[in-house]
């Protein structure tokens, strides 16, 4: 009698510790399956990504298109604003890139993300004038809906991504800031943009493909 308790008890323990061990697969699984979840659902371009065409009111009230640009090589992208003082501090720099490399090719595209209902201070009106007080060379774009943003998946003012013409599409080439040093001009040391756009001018990959933007937030009504 003992030795058959001894043995219900033994298969008893056998099974009990199976299931335990089936439980913790399982567990292990959906924590996989959650992980690639959360992968597929990150938004925005990645490197390597083609571009969607868009068509966005200028503040000289024209629609705008990037396949209005029938002779670009590609474009840099700039997701900016009127009253973020990291955007501010970078307008000049804006205007010398567009200066440079628009003879060459790739033309500043600037577009402000951002809800005037929660900044008043980026409204189209604002746009307009603070455009024409710093003669902006590029068109300046006015994402009214805000719907090509989240496309790019930009989250800052400003955040630049550079676009390469290949036939009929728009890759995405380069992500982030423009250089690593938004309070002072003189003072830089790494400037990512001009270094990539050189590169693709080269006929040369990108060396650093993405960095991290730093900017304001992108306004967006709650």
């Amino acid at each position: 009698m003992k030795k058959i308790a001894f043995l219900i008890l033994s298969s008893l323990f056998f099974i009990a510790c199976n299931d335990k061990k089936a439980e913790q697969t399982e567990q292990k699984i959906d924590t996989t399956s959650v992980e690639k979840t959360e992968v597929i659902t990150e938004t925005g371009y990645k490197i390597g990504d083609v571009a969607t065409d868009f068509s966005l009111k200028s503040v000289d009230n024209k629609l705008v298109s990037l396949s209005d640009y029938t002779d670009a090589k590609g474009f840099i992208v700039i997701f900016t604003c009127n009253h973020c003082p990291y955007a501010k501090a970078y307008e000049d720099r804006i205007l010398a890139l567009d200066k440079k490399y628009a003879a060459l090719g790739y033309p500043v595209i600037a577009i402000n993300p951002n809800d005037p209902t929660v900044q008043p201070e980026d409204s189209f009106e604002a746009m307009q004038t603070r455009a024409k007080e710093k003669g902006f060379t590029f068109p300046y774009l006015f994402d009214e809906g805000q719907k090509i943003y989240p496309q790019y998946g930009a989250t800052k003012t400003p955040h630049v991504y550079i676009l390469q013409k290949q036939e009929d599409k728009n890759i995405v080439k380069y992500i982030g800031t423009i250089d690593n040093n938004y309070e002072n001009a003189n003072d830089v040391s790494e400037r990512y943009v001009e270094q990539a756009i050189d590169e693709l001018l080269a006929g040369k990959e990108v060396s650093v493909p993405t960095t991290v933007a730093i900017g304001c937030s992108i306004k967006v009504k709650k």
